[in-house]
């Protein structure tokens, strides 16, 4: 089992570094996690999400794949968002959902949308590694970012 404070530690050296040598560039911090005892053949997939302290990106460019409900709410909140219709519309061309795949950084699907995705755009979301992270009517999507 991983220490957290030595591991917040350890976080903390690589920040301190980073401060005494300015550099003229973004850097960039990868994290890298080994699973012991882990059958992959058998649990195929998991997956989480981290709250980071600091800010990834200043401006995050998010697009709501959203139902009725989602879509009005977006557009109150002045963000991007494609109802099912916009994505019918897609037709599952590659070149067409490429080019929304790099307008966005991530993307924020209602529940009921987020199993009908791969047959409304095909694979392009999953390829460009921008599926979409799930909302619900339960959680307000302000609370998402």
């Amino acid at each position: 089992k991983l220490n957290q404070d030595l591991l917040k530690k350890a976080i903390s050296d690589v920040f301190e570094g980073t401060k005494q040598k300015k550099r003229k560039f973004v850097e960039t911090i990868e994290l890298q996690i080994g699973l012991k005892d882990y059958d992959t053949q058998r649990d195929k997939r998991f997956s989480g999400t981290v709250k980071l302290s600091n800010e990834v990106r200043k401006k995050l460019k998010v697009c709501i794949l959203g139902d009725a409900v989602h879509s009005e709410e977006a557009q109150k909140l002045k963000l991007d968002y494609m109802d099912i219709e916009a994505m019918k519309k897609l037709n599952k061309d590659k070149t067409l959902v490429k080019k929304l795949a790099k307008k966005y950084d991530a993307f924020l699907a209602s529940q009921v949308i987020l199993p009908q995705i791969p047959k409304l755009l095909g694979p392009g979301l999953n390829k460009a590694g921008k599926f979409p992270s799930l909302i619900t009517h339960m959680i307000k999507i302000n609370d998402k970012f």
